[in-house]
């Protein structure tokens, strides 16, 4: 099989790249630059430093020439901060893309398609009396991103969604998102206890989605979206591997807080979005009821589609260190934008 990738050059897709190759299979890849340095990106993938947006419909015809699968490893999530409404800056990154890009591959015979998802989309269709879609413009537009990608669905091509979940490690030169936990929880590093939701959420690492998006590429078929989780961990057990990371011993104290006391420290951040012009992507208020509840998930769909045991202590550990030196400005690190 010949894979066409956009995003080959990130985290979750570089890490794709290398099993795709290890299991026989050819990349060729389109990424916009700067490498990140020391970044393990493997010699064996054909690389093109690009923006594809800008190219004709020919152009990119050419570029996808003789390969069978697509997988789209880009994107946003909503830690990127855009200016209101932020729905259209999903739409732009996230759905629109598809919406030019597959027709394409089924122009020219792919067989199949991988996206990378959110388990934002999982929970809305789990919990459709939380309105979530109508409370979160980021989870409206991942549910609008599977609709979309799903309408190009035939006997002929399948659409594979991966909806995932937090995700753990690191890539050599790169900024891992949890710099923004760090952030967060800095403010309580002097008190006796931190105070945090009493939910959980699931999660995997980054080689475990690697794992997932090749095997959904060899083995989904139709339409499908995949619940993506290995491991399912509440906050406390998290944060303090967390604190542990970042040398602060084993043994601090977690609080749980009910989401009303949630909302009212997050007066703050609404009060710094409003003066920035920010529009949150997920609704500050709503949160909190997010991360109240566990969010969890049946790791069955992931052994299906070839996820091995992996460990995920060390996995955050090292995500928690990195962050915390770029957090300190110790390091230099490219910026990590929704991969």
């Amino acid at each position: 099989m010949k894979v066409f990738m956009i995003g080959g050059t990130g985290l979750l897709g570089s890490e794709a790249a290398r099993i795709f190759i290890e299991r026989g299979h050819q990349v060729k890849s389109v990424a916009l630059p700067p490498l990140p340095q020391g970044a393990p990106i493997p010699k064996e993938m054909e690389l093109e430093f690009c923006n594809i947006y800008e190219k004709s419909d020919e152009e990119i015809k050419a570029m996808m020439a003789d390969c069978d699968c697509f997988v789209f490893a880009a994107g946003i999530d909503e830690r990127v901060e855009f200016p209101a409404p932020v729905y259209d800056a999903y739409d732009k990154y996230n759905i629109q893309p598809l919406k030019r890009l597959l027709p394409i591959c089924k122009e020219i015979g792919m067989k199949n398609a991988v996206i990378l998802g959110s388990y934002f989309s999982y929970l809305a269709k789990e919990r459709p009396d939380m309105k979530l879609t109508e409370k979160h413009p980021y989870i409206r537009s991942r549910i609008d991103q599977e609709n979309v990608a799903f309408s190009f669905a035939d006997e002929n091509f399948d659409v594979a969604v991966l909806e995932l979940p937090y995700i753990f490690g690191t890539q050599p030169g790169r900024k891992p998102v949890w710099v923004i936990l760090i952030e967060q929880i800095k403010m309580m590093d002097k008190l006796p206890c931190t105070m945090y939701p009493g939910g959980g959420t699931a999660m995997l690492t980054v080689r475990q989605v690697g794992e997932v998006i090749v095997g959904a590429a060899e083995k989904s078929k139709g339409a499908k979206a995949w619940p993506i989780s290995m491991y399912n961990m509440d906050w406390k057990r998290f944060l303090k591997i967390v604190y542990a990371a970042r040398g602060m011993g084993n043994n601090r104290k977690i609080i749980s807080i009910p989401p009303w006391m949630m909302r009212m420290g997050l007066g703050g951040v609404k009060k710094e979005y409003a003066a920035k012009g920010i529009e949150s992507g997920i609704d500050v208020d709503g949160l909190a009821d997010i991360m109240d509840i566990n969010l969890y998930m049946d790791t069955k769909y992931s052994i299906e589609l070839g996820a091995t045991e992996d460990d995920i202590e060390a996995a955050i550990t090292d995500s928690i260190k990195v962050s915390q030196a770029s957090y300190d400005g110790t390091v230099e690190l490219l910026e990590m934008k929704g991969e």
